[in-house]
């Protein structure tokens, strides 16, 4: 059986540039397949384990608030036991319970335990008994995380994290202090339910831990989006993969983002490699599914008619004895007269550079309408809609129609004065999400 997935690995560009360009843009198409005999992407109830050991960690918050309404601890507890049944059997597994401290509600020995008929039973009877009461303070659940997955280094380790509120209970620089630490040791996909948790600090802790972001604005929703996450951690077949980038001496790396199926810049997380030229950028953990990253490299302009190789992109995954090479692509640069060739802009690039713009302005203009600035909110939000229609984005068309209205004498968009505080959540949560560019 093979260790790990078998990648795809394709790199979408145009290659010509016009004298004197220094920016390069490429996008990196990523597709695994599940390897001989591992575990699918979607892992059914009860599906057997794959080669890979599992561990999940789902921290619940239990703060005061989540009894007003009961009907959101109600759905937490359900859908935490919606989770422990998704598990696959074998995977190792934990609850936290978070206030303004973080208990480890199962298992209660200080030690892991696999997930079979008796322990999913023990953990379930255990969440049935939990209660709202005390604080908020996501620095210290993610601490815990951290701990229980240390126990564990060379798993595939996720952590669902599910709150209803802000994170009063503990500084900033707690939380990020926290975040920083949980780099590289866990991934966390973080749910908000309600309408009073701060969507920017939830993804704070998503976008740092490779996650995404989600709202749960109907109680009732909760436990099918846990089944799903689950499922989808347990599919995951490789712990630990990155895209090695190697750039020439002189050039300068603008940018790694991953850029479908979500929004996630990777720029910041780079680890130095074995030379000054080389960065290894984190992509998580894989199983079978497709992402996107879009790369831009700076470089020395060089003469018309000269080529040169702008980057070198290799896909890694990483372990205790070293890295694995599982794919690698070049991105060349070639200066050109030709203004037929410079001026064409790949369809992916053009398509994805897009969506970060829509992100940006979605983001912008629902601050700007939040602080009441409707001038910077009309203008950002129209920008966004814009942009919206023209990548096909139509969630995000319907979402930013409920924020904006026409204006009959203009017939353009206008940011509306007063919105549904959850209507402006939600397009908020979903801005990072992209629509996959169509094949050029």
């Amino acid at each position: 059986m093979s260790q790990y997935p078998d990648f795809a690995f394709e790199i979408n560009q145009n290659e010509f540039l016009a004298a004197g360009v220094r920016e390069v843009h490429a996008v990196v198409t990523l597709t695994a397949t599940a390897a001989a005999g591992g575990a699918p992407a979607a892992a059914s109830y009860g599906a057997p384990a794959s080669g890979s050991e599992n561990v999940e960690v789902i921290i619940i918050d239990c703060s005061g608030s989540m009894d007003y309404p009961r009907t959101k601890m109600m759905a937490a507890k359900e859908a935490t036991k919606v989770a422990i049944d998704t598990l696959t059997d074998g995977a190792f597994f934990a609850v936290v319970a978070g206030t303004e401290g973080a208990r480890v509600v199962y298992p209660t020995g200080g030690q892991l335990l696999r997930a079979d008929y008796q322990s999913r039973a023990a953990a379930k009877e255990a969440v049935g008994r939990l209660h709202a009461n005390g604080g908020t303070a996501m620095g210290r659940w993610l601490a815990q995380a951290g701990r229980i997955f240390d126990t564990a280094p060379s798993a595939i380790k996720h952590a669902i994290l599910l709150t209803d509120g802000k994170d009063e209970s503990e500084t900033p620089a707690d939380l990020a202090r926290a975040i920083q630490s949980s780099i590289g040791n866990f991934t966390a996909d973080c749910r908000g339910i309600g309408e009073d948790w701060e969507p920017k600090e939830l993804r704070k802790i998503a976008d740092a831990l490779l996650g995404t972001v989600g709202i749960i604005r109907d109680p009732a929703t909760l436990a099918e989006d846990f089944r799903e996450m689950t499922a989808k951690s347990m599919g995951k077949e490789v712990a630990d993969v990155a895209l090695r980038l190697w750039a020439p001496k002189g050039a300068t790396i603008r940018y790694v983002k991953q850029v479908s199926p979500n929004l996630a810049d990777l720029s910041g997380m780079r680890v130095p490699g074995d030379n000054p030229l080389t960065g290894d950028y984190p992509t998580g953990a894989w199983g079978a599914e497709s992402r996107e990253y879009h790369i831009c490299v700076e470089v020395e302009p060089g003469n018309i008619g000269q080529e040169k190789l702008a980057g070198r992109v290799q896909l890694v995954a990483k372990d205790a004895g070293g890295a694995t090479l599982l794919g690698e692509g070049k991105i060349r640069a070639v200066w050109t007269e030709d203004t037929d060739l410079s001026t064409r802009i790949n369809g992916r690039v053009a398509h994805y550079t897009g969506q970060a713009e829509m992100a940006a302005a979605i983001q912008e203009g629902l601050d700007a309408q939040a602080a009441g600035d409707l001038d910077t909110a009309t203008a950002r939000l129209g920008r966004a809609m814009d942009l919206a229609v023209e990548s096909g984005h139509e969630d995000t068309v319907k979402m930013l129609r409920k924020v904006t209205e026409v204006d009959p004498a203009t017939s353009k968009v206008r940011a509306k004065a007063k919105v549904d505080k959850g209507d402006a959540m939600e397009l908020d949560v979903v801005s990072t999400k992209t629509v996959r560019a169509k094949r050029n």
